[in-house]
């Protein structure tokens, strides 16, 4: 066999079902492997879009999601989704063919450095130099990229190499190492500062679904009494609904988690990132008792001096601290807080002025999905509300790009969605700005027979940049677009398009587009004087505590 499909053998070793990319001349040997492979090759219509895919893939499934391109531009296309995944601590495996090894000492057609190119976004970026070291470079990679934290290994593939004859050679044992138990006496001791804590909270961060320690965290949280908030990357570890849940933290404003924040003299971190929210924002005066539960060592920061940090495995953590420490007796106005804050999700539900308020779309959105499906929100305005508003009650059912924060990872991220979970319906929301970036991949979507729906909050602007102009400045600066017809847009490409023209009609479309079991496109024309509003109301806000 030659170096090529010795590769791809390694990547079916390592349990890979789908790669999302395009072919190119210097992966050409890789591509003709695959003819021969249970692995499935989806084509997309842009790299980023192939990158965006695997990161959320890898997110869904916590296996590393695959992209590949080629040489050059192919492969600097990648970067976006490249740099998403690393930060948003999502695991995947970038792969890009290379020029031959004879021509990359000198200027020559295409040719770049990649390996230094990806070197700052990625943990482990690597050329592939001689083909019997591709087993243990495909090892590495996904090893790397599967462990805590996770994050993007890139592999360079010389085209020379990937033609090589190779004999005795074939894929390494997949191993990976299990968490270790954390310290009795760090378990003890912070199971004395909670006791003695007058109002403990704790604030739930990505790595608890990357631990998959959600059933533990709010066993420990029912357990003590104590109230939870999660990051935009950790909706639904606790249910919305839950009268623990005092919903999501990450707004830049103080909202009414934030009154929470504001009395707690004890903060539980577990599996916090402070890329999802910095401590800046829920301890400026830096008071608070910090208690650190994840797999790795806290970031230095002088917002987030711990008072003790617990590493190792989460679920272990959370159970011994649940049968050490006192529950806490100081309970009483968290009802009051979470009943706030859930009535305010319920407020719009009537409201039928049109344009739809973002609230209103928010309610119907909910009510037109079961639990298990899954969102993907992109970056804009709509990203706030959602984040802020959206009701999720099991974990990684709402993904928002918050880390790197990348517009235009709806659309690839709901194909990603749909292929990861066949069984539950992807929604893609997203504005009109971040739907056109990435908009060919429904393209994608519609040859391999992926059902996803997309609702286009359309506001012909930057929403977001408008919201932060007119908030600073009192007027808008350049943030005006111009759309096509969404409706004929998504029938050019044999999509189904909706238009929403009255308010009444989003909740009856959003469950015909689910039903329709295709591609499609629901253009949703969004007020968003709310968003001033909404700045105005947190800015006079009143804690209900």
């Amino acid at each position: 066999m030659n170096a090529a499909e010795l590769f791809i053998k390694c990547l079916e070793n390592e349990g890979v079902t789908d790669i999302f990319g395009i072919p190119g001349e210097e992966n050409l040997d890789v591509m003709d492997a695959l003819l021969d492979s249970k692995i499935r090759f989806i084509t997309t219509r842009h790299e980023q879009g192939a990158a965006f895919m695997a990161d959320v893939y890898g997110r869904l499934t916590g296996k590393a999601g695959v992209c590949l391109a080629t040489l050059g531009p192919g492969a600097t296309n990648l970067v976006t989704g490249v740099a998403d995944a690393n930060m948003d601590r999502a695991p995947v495996v970038a792969i890009a063919g290379q020029a031959s090894t004879h021509r990359m000492h000198k200027e020559s057609h295409q040719v770049l450095d990649l390996v230094n190119l990806f070197a700052p976004i990625s943990k482990y970026s690597t050329q592939i130099r001689a083909a019997e070291i591709i087993p243990e470079i495909v090892r590495k990679a996904f090893k790397v990229a599967e462990a805590e934290k996770p994050g993007c290994s890139f592999i360079d593939f010389p085209e020379n190499i990937a033609e090589m004859e190779i004999t005795g050679k074939s894929p390494l044992k997949v191993q990976s190492p299990m968490p270790p138990a954390p310290p009795a006496e760090k378990l003890r001791y912070a199971a004395e500062i909670i006791s003695n804590a007058s109002f403990p909270i704790i604030m739930i961060g990505n790595g608890v679904i990357r631990a998959k320690a959600s059933e533990q965290v709010v066993a420990m949280a029912e357990k003590l009494r104590i109230p939870a908030a999660t990051t935009f990357m950790a909706k639904g570890v606790i249910p919305s609904s839950h009268e623990l849940s005092l919903g999501t933290v990450g707004l830049q404003a103080h909202d009414y988690v934030s009154c929470g924040f504001d009395r707690a003299d004890v903060v539980i971190c577990i599996g916090y990132d402070m890329v999802e929210y910095h401590p800046s924002a829920w301890n400026p005066e830096k008071t608070h008792k910090i208690i650190h539960i994840d797999s790795m060592a806290a970031e230095v920061d002088e917002n987030y001096i711990v008072e003790t940090g617990i590493i190792g495995n989460i679920s272990i953590a959370c159970e011994q601290i649940a049968s050490l420490a006192k529950a806490n007796t100081n309970e009483s106005s968290v009802k009051s807080l979470h009943d706030t804050i859930m009535n305010e999700f319920k407020l719009h539900s009537e409201d039928n002025a049109f344009p739809v308020k973002p609230q209103k779309i928010i309610w119907d959105l909910k009510q037109a999905l079961n639990d298990d499906d899954i969102v993907i929100s992109d970056v804009g305005a709509h990203k706030m509300w959602m984040a802020r508003m959206y009701q999720s009650e099991k974990p990684n059912t709402c993904i928002i790009s918050n880390g790197f924060a990348s517009m235009g990872i709806a659309v690839p991220g709901a194909v990603a969605a749909k292929v990861a979970s066949p069984n539950t319906a992807a929604i893609a929301v997203t504005g009109d700005a971040g739907f056109m970036m990435n908009s060919q991949e429904i393209s994608t979507a519609l040859m391999y027979d992926i059902p996803i729906v997309i609702l286009v909050w359309n506001d012909g602007n930057y929403g977001l940049i408008k919201w932060k102009q007119v908030a600073k400045f009192g007027r808008e600066s350049n943030i005006k677009i111009q759309n096509p017809d969404l409706v004929k847009y998504a029938e050019s490409f044999g999509a189904k398009g909706y238009r929403i023209e009255k308010t009444e009609d989003l909740l009856p479309t959003l469950k015909q587009a689910i039903a329709d079991n295709t591609v499609v496109i629901i253009d949703c024309p969004v007020d968003y004087d709310e968003n001033m509003k909404l700045t105005e109301k947190l800015g006079e806000l009143i804690c209900p505590i």
